[in-house]
């Protein structure tokens, strides 16, 4: 099948070589964009509601959140994503930074524990949306979906499944189907490295050992699809077959390049979360070793008095 007019009734045809001046252009998606401006306007709304009452909210989360929102942005709402249509290794681009950074800097910036705080009680016997959110985060359906045996293989699944089958060539038929793929990315990321990032409440909160393993179980698979693309003799997915040829692409040596940039980026998320983990973890042990030592301190009296009596009772009995 020719994809030399692919995608949005051809108008990527006379889409001009590549630079990333013009890809930074604002060319922006509609639903990427609405979807980013109301993420910041409902994370700025409730920081600001928190602050009103008095209760602190860490300057880190704030700026972890935005850079998530400006990540996603960036790759969804500039002219990146008209080449994203038209050149694997742009695409490639997008679904790097949208499945495996995105999320970590979203989840950094811990919105369900920013919701939970600002969120009004509903009071007695009455449902609101934070005790529609508790019952979320707590039900049945959230405990499968964040569980390591339902997100690993929907992380490996979602790179092999999709681009060495039919199902990729069908969604970039459309716009529609494009924006459903990367929202696709953008949820797998998440409850992928909900988990492992720790930072919001959730089902499972595996211990620091356990979370470093999940996120390893999942990376080689990241680089060996790389890999795979890399080594290829021929073009593997039909829709990047016809590059327009105002772009001045080799299908192949496009490909490669898209397999580089997935064989790349599985380091960053890794490095990126690792120093998160040892971060928490050593935040961890220093609240622990603060509580020990403020109970021992508490305790240190009646301790030396309870050895003290100990040693009288033993030495009366000596006697």
């Amino acid at each position: 099948m020719d994809h030399s007019g692919h995608g949005m009734d051809g108008m990527n045809m006379d889409l001009p070589p590549f630079t990333l001046g013009r890809a930074l252009e604002f060319g922006g998606d509609p639903f990427f964009l609405v979807g980013c401006l109301l993420g910041l306007a409902l994370y700025g709304w409730a920081v600001i509601r928190l602050r009103r009452r008095g209760d602190a909210w860490p300057v880190g989360r704030v700026v972890a959140w935005a850079l998530g929102v400006v990540s996603v942005a960036l790759v969804m709402c500039t002219r990146l994503n008209d080449y994203g249509m038209a050149m694997f290794s742009v695409h490639m681009v997008q679904h790097m930074v949208v499945s495996m950074l995105s999320p970590i800097l979203l989840l950094l910036g811990a919105p369900m524990t920013l919701a939970l705080r600002a969120l009004p009680a509903a009071g007695r016997g009455r449902t609101g949306p934070r005790e529609l959110l508790v019952a979320l985060l707590h039900s049945r359906y959230m405990r499968v979906i964040t569980h390591p045996a339902f997100t690993i293989p929907l992380f490996i699944a979602s790179l092999y499944a999709l681009y060495f089958s039919p199902l990729f060539d069908l969604l970039m038929e459309s716009r529609a189907g494009h924006i459903g793929m990367m929202v696709h990315f953008l949820a797998v990321g998440l409850v992928f490295f909900w988990p492992i990032m720790g930072v919001d409440p959730g089902p499972h909160r595996p211990g620091y050992v356990m979370r470093m393993l999940e996120l390893f179980a999942g990376m080689p698979f990241h680089a060996f699809f790389g890999i795979a693309l890399m080594m290829a003799s021929e073009p593997m997915v039909d829709t990047f077959l016809h590059p327009p040829a105002s772009l001045g692409i080799e299908a192949l040596a496009d490909q490669q390049a898209a397999g580089g940039i997935a064989w790349a980026f599985s380091e960053i998320p890794s490095v990126v979360v690792l120093i998160a983990l040892v971060y928490q973890w050593y935040k961890s042990e220093r609240r622990q070793s603060q509580r020990a030592d403020r109970a021992a301190e508490r305790n240190g009296d009646r301790d030396l008095a309870d050895y003290n009596a100990y040693l009288a009772s033993l030495n009366a009995r000596g006697r």
